[in-house]
């Protein structure tokens, strides 16, 4: 891992691009050098996605398998499977805004570190909540702690991990930065899906819990030797400030983001309910098209534009979750899945550049703590409203519900096109 030089770089990028007039402005963007290429990002970024794939493996085990234990184990319905699914992403929520100022005044790999004892904490709670299967309600209330602490836990960890990963690499590879540090946590996705159902069928929610105690803590030995990049010594901008900076490209990922909870949250009970086997296999199909996605296009919103790329995108996630709708076997639905991992994959990148290029370097892990709130502001609202959904119209309404949604960010992703972000220097 570069030490602290690794960071001098983009120091010295800002300084020379800190000129007294708009016109200097502008002729110092033009003069940046161009951006590296990708494989030297990922060479600097290969640490720190080592560490975001082993911790977001307790997340992809757990995938296919809470509704499941929720739904089956514990006979609850699909409110209930909807509220323990989003209450990660609405704990998430609340520690955002949190995260991003600690990463940014404390540092990025305290932040990390941080996330990582408290996300080793939520799987005790796993563990407490089976000895009260006699009591569903008991249970699952202590599950939902456990979820929420997760949450929190998690949300220390990616913004840690996104500042850390910014800091490293000059601010014309933000794109490749947030598609890189995403590839390895929905690689974990993609591989914890199957572990998860395998552990489950095996060994049941036990084994789930023990992974999610033990699996942090793996990745607190891997960062520990890792030297951490020094916050940048800047006056803050006001928290409003950020907050109207990133709201445009956050509304937009809340919108795309509620095809990714309803086939996180719904798509293994389809599967179940329609008797399409295995159950995970819609989850996996999802994950794996959405990691190959970003690893053969993720540098293109450096490249061709944030927004434009993130347009093209929700068109194809949105064209998915329809397709999964309309599925009357297991074939469609997968290509459905297939296509929405392929139009999602690149939402998060392609905003999350509009959204760090709308605010300065010393405030991008609180810009991107709060872009991200907006994904799970949107999950741990629609997760359960999706659960009513499901048990009103049936699980197949899900995704037509979702579909539609998605579109609106096709809405807001032509608005940043024609109002494209101010240098941030």
């Amino acid at each position: 891992m570069p030490a602290r030089h690794g960071a001098l770089p983009m120091e010295r990028e800002r300084q020379r691009v800190r000129p007294e007039s708009r016109k200097n402005v502008m002729s110092a963007i033009e003069s940046r050098p161009p951006a590296i290429a990708t494989s030297e990002v990922v060479v600097a970024l290969l640490p720190l996605m080592a560490v975001v794939l082993v911790v977001f493996l307790i997340t992809g085990i757990a995938m296919p398998v809470l509704p499941l234990h929720v739904h089956q184990g514990l006979g609850l319905g699909t409110f209930v499977v909807g509220l323990v699914s989003g209450s990660q992403f609405a704990a998430a929520l609340v520690s955002r805004i949190w995260s991003g100022h600690f990463a940014d005044s404390r540092g990025s790999k305290h932040a990390v570190m941080v996330g990582l004892v408290a996300a080793a904490a939520s799987g005790l709670l796993y563990m407490l909540s089976l000895r009260f299967t006699a009591s569903p309600a008991t249970s699952v209330s202590i599950l939902l702690a456990g979820r929420a602490l997760l949450g929190g836990a998690e949300s220390f960890i990616i913004t840690g991990a996104l500042s850390w990963g910014l800091a490293l690499v000059a601010t014309q590879n933000a794109g490749k930065v947030i598609a890189w540090i995403g590839t390895a946590l929905y690689a974990a996705f993609a591989v914890g899906a199957p572990a998860g159902g395998a552990l489950y069928a095996r060994y049941g929610f036990m084994a789930i819990a023990i992974a999610t105690t033990l699996v942090p803590l793996v990745g607190l030995l891997l960062i520990l030797p890792l030297r951490g990049v020094a916050p940048i010594r800047r006056p803050q901008p006001p928290l409003s400030t950020v907050l109207s900076a990133i709201m445009v490209p956050g509304i937009g990922l809340a919108f795309s983001s509620i095809g990714f909870g309803a086939i996180t949250t719904f798509i293994t009970l389809l599967f179940v309910g329609q008797g399409w086997t295995p159950a995970w296999l819609g989850l996996s199909a999802f994950a794996a098209a959405f990691m190959a996605t970003r690893i053969v296009f993720g540098h293109l919103p450096d490249r061709m534009g944030g927004a434009r790329i993130a347009l093209v995108s929700v068109l194809i996630e949105a064209a998915g979750q329809a397709l999964i709708w309309l599925a009357p076997w297991s074939g469609l639905a997968l290509a459905g899945a297939v296509l929405s991992g392929f139009g999602y994959a690149l939402v998060y990148p392609g905003l999350g550049l509009e959204a760090v290029h709308r605010v300065p370097a010393q405030s991008r892990g609180l810009a991107m703590g709060a872009y991200t709130a907006c994904l799970d502001l949107a999950l741990g609202i629609a997760s359960p409203l999706l659960g009513l959904i499901a048990g009103g119209a049936g699980l197949r309404a899900v995704f037509l519900a979702s579909a539609v949604t998605v579109l609106g960010a096709a809405v807001v992703a032509a608005r940043l096109i024609q109002a494209p972000p101010r240098s941030n220097a």
